[in-house]
């Protein structure tokens, strides 16, 4: 008996290779994942429905859609966010977040444009609950010499203001602080502890399982020597285990900035709770180099058996894309990659008082670091940058913005207005990032079973996410060893996906034949967003000497362009139209997929792939200010540029013996 093929019956595992069904172009990516063992139930088999339920997705316990959300957010609440002039409160980002109008710092009515699914606030540590008291002019800062100096430049407001936001967190990040208030805003004082609830309390209230996920979080913000090493720390629990502590700092007497810091106060945690939480590495292109050591010290500390061990438990997520700048890949670590020049942010350090060497380089991009984990991995057992992708925005002004015509930046004082351009990001004696290189990115996306702390939380264990600059693009990503073309005939390449390969973020097991690895890739365009130009697997690798090495591969793209004898696709061509800030999709793809096998796969060499979505080129926000403000924008600005998506890995280990 032939199977039956149609939209409206099962595509079940057996049928997948054969069937040309038409799910419908919403299900070509985004059903199916999680469990592949799609078995009756026993009630169904007992009805004689043994072979397949009536509807596909009977039976099922995992997702047709991937859940968007946001892992690094600030509220006034936080020392820099505060200082800069943010009085939204945590009220406010959870409204906005899910999709509520709300009215900016700067008085600006502001909402998304399609809500987000789930969010981690991570308000920073250090100083809890000092920023309102700023604002408020409270006795506890007035107190200080230096607290009075900072609430009468706050009170000026303007550039008088600016000057000290930014002599504030200058001091922060070179541990000047007066004693005095950090004493006073630390762990087991008053303010931080109220605080702390407060933000506990709000998370919880605006929870709603099943609609919209609110993460009790934070940000540890270590920044020694002004260089960034701060991470984001997700909690998988609600109020009863989260206010039996309170979050760790790095300021001293109480903190303290290397790592272990933070892995000592995550073990604590759950020894002490029953709880479960993770941190996430922010983007790490202003760490001068310390984000993703290797066989260095790092200060003071050094990458042994017990670094890589511990960042491996409690880091397995990377924010590879914010607002300050996108840390994928760098021109230097990749002169063969074309699209490796995209956002990249070449300071030193927050400060810029580092000037960036290319030795710093490969500390910082992700890609690089990919390929350090594996040379880690050989030399001490275990890889510590093995990890899932993530897009955030990083803002400091309470508002997940991450589109391009609604970008409201990254602190108050750059919201929308005709001279936010004019401001520098930062500016020193050394260099100076400018207000138009601030980048409207990124959201992450999760394949989780629901939409609740715990689905999502096991989703980020599994490394089962994605990171977009903030387009929400559709991506699948599998690995195995049997895939082929006929696996592309159907509108649901997740059921076989499951069934013969293992997800994003997951493992290729060593393979008993003598075949390369195939991977399955699907994409899906944005709904409301630009059509796609392309799809890539990046690969890298380990050689029997011990170099690394990497490789793009174009495996899918749009418009019948031809390849060309160096494995290169043509440009997908242009239609933005600059004076009206739009574009046309007369050119791309809303969809590409692809069986794509490795053709330099080396079974005795560890690897691991992940894939690049390219959209068509579209305006960046500063053409839009442009249009809106009819402003002049500087020579230098970048105004164009295309959009991507990141999917977690998926690695190779040869096998032992």
């Amino acid at each position: 008996m032939k199977p039956v093929c149609s939209a409206f019956y099962p595509v079940t595992l057996s049928r997948a290779k054969t069937c040309a069904a038409a799910l419908g172009t919403a299900t070509l990516l985004l059903a199916a994942a999680g469990n592949a063992q799609e078995v009756p139930s026993k009630e169904a088999a007992e009805s004689g429905f043994a072979d397949a339920p009536y509807s596909p997705y009977a039976n099922r316990s995992f997702p047709t859609f991937p859940l968007w959300g946001e892992t690094h957010l600030h509220t006034g609440l936080s020392l820099d966010a505060g200082a800069f002039g943010n009085i939204l409160g945590p009220d406010d980002a959870w409204r906005f977040a899910k999709g509520e109008q709300v009215v900016s710092s700067t008085g600006q009515p502001v909402k998304l444009s399609r809500p987000l699914d789930w969010m981690v606030l991570t308000d920073h540590t250090d100083l809890m609950g000092f920023a309102p008291d700023l604002q408020a002019g409270k006795p506890g800062v007035l107190a200080d010499p230096k607290g009075r100096e900072w609430y009468e430049g706050y009170k000026k407001g303007g550039a008088e203001a600016g000057k000290t936001a930014f002599d504030l967190i200058t001091n922060f990040a070179q541990m000047t602080l007066p004693e005095l208030l950090v004493e006073s805003y630390s762990p087991g004082a008053d303010p931080f502890a109220f605080t702390w609830e407060k933000i506990v309390n709000a998370a919880e209230e605006h929870n709603d399982p099943g609609r919209f996920t609110a993460f009790i979080g934070f940000e540890w913000t270590s920044v020694p020597k002004g260089f960034n090493l701060h991470r984001n720390v997700m909690l998988r629990d609600g109020p009863t285990r989260a206010l039996q502590v309170v979050p760790p700092v790095t300021q001293p007497p109480m903190g303290d900035t290397d790592p272990f810091h933070l892995w000592d106060w995550l073990e604590t945690y759950q020894e002490k709770t029953g709880g479960r939480a993770v941190a996430f590495a922010h983007n790490g292109n202003l760490s001068n180099g310390w984000m993703f050591p290797t066989e260095d010290t790092y200060h003071g500390g050094k990458v042994d058996e017990q670094y890589v061990q511990l960042r491996a438990k409690w880091e397995p997520h990377y924010e590879i894309t914010q607002i300050k700048g996108d840390g994928e890949a760098h021109p230097f670590l990749s002169p063969d990659d074309e699209f490796s020049d995209y956002e990249n942010w070449d300071t030193g350090n927050l400060d810029l008082t580092q000037l960036k060497t290319e030795d710093m380089l490969g500390r910082e991009y992700a890609r690089e670091a990919l390929k350090q984990g594996l040379a880690l991995e050989k030399k001490l057992g275990v890889n510590p940058y093995k990890f899932g992708i993530g897009g955030a925005t990083d803002s400091h002004t309470g508002l997940a913005t991450a589109e391009e015509e609604n970008f409201f930046s990254k602190s108050v004082s750059v919201e929308p207005s005709p001279t936010r351009i004019e401001h520098p990001f930062i500016a020193s004696d050394l260099g100076r990032i400018e207000g138009h290189q601030l980048v409207a990115s990124g959201y992450t996306a999760v394949w989780a079973t629901e939409n609740t702390r715990s689905a999502i939380f096991d989703a980020f264990k599994r490394r089962e996410t994605y990171a977009t600059t903030g387009p929400r693009m559709g991506l699948r990503f599998f690995g195995g060893w049997e895939f082929d073309d006929d696996d592309l005939r159907t509108r649901n390449p997740a059921v076989v996906g499951y069934a013969k390969g293992v997800p994003m973020g997951g493992d290729l097991q060593a393979n008993e034949g003598d075949g390369a690895p195939s991977f399955l890739l699907a994409a899906l365009r944005d709904p409301i967003g630009a059509n796609l130009d392309r799809m890539q697997v990046i690969k890298g690798w380990m050689d029997a000497e011990g170099a690394l090495h990497e490789k793009v591969y174009d495996v899918a793209w749009s418009d019948g362009r031809e390849m060309d004898a160096n494995g290169k696709v043509p440009a997908v061509g242009n239609t933005v139209d600059l004076e009206s800030a739009s574009w046309a999709n007369t050119i791309g793809a809303s969809e590409l997929t692809s069986v794509w096998t490795d053709p330099d796969f080396d079974p005795a060499q560890p690897a691991f792939y992940y894939v690049r979505v390219l959209e068509i080129p579209t305006p960046r926000w500063v053409v839009y200010d442009k249009l809106r403000f009819g402003i002049e924008l500087p020579a230098e600005a970048q105004l164009i540029h295309q959009e991507r998506a990141y999917s977690s890995p998926i690695w190779y280990t040869p096998a032992k013996g």
